[in-house]
């Protein structure tokens, strides 16, 4: 799955609806990002960090966030 076209420079993008923040790079069916761009309930974040998702209260995402990066 590639990047959503509006958000082709960005890789972590947010759901507003459950404040998770997925990784656009490692997307799996489970993140359901069609369903999030339809919704049209995401976010994006600048700096593009998942340390800036996580400062305005983002989770990262268990499918789709490395491991590492999810402590």
């Amino acid at each position: 799955m590639s990047r959503p076209a509006r958000f082709e420079h960005f890789r972590w993008l947010g759901d507003k609806r459950n404040l998770r923040v997925h990784d656009s790079d490692h997307p799996t069916e489970a993140c359901r990002i069609d369903e999030l761009m339809a919704s049209e309930r995401f976010s994006c974040f600048g700096p593009d960090l998942l340390a800036e998702a996580r400062n305005r209260g983002y989770r990262p995402c268990r499918h789709c966030t490395p491991a590492g990066a999810r402590e």
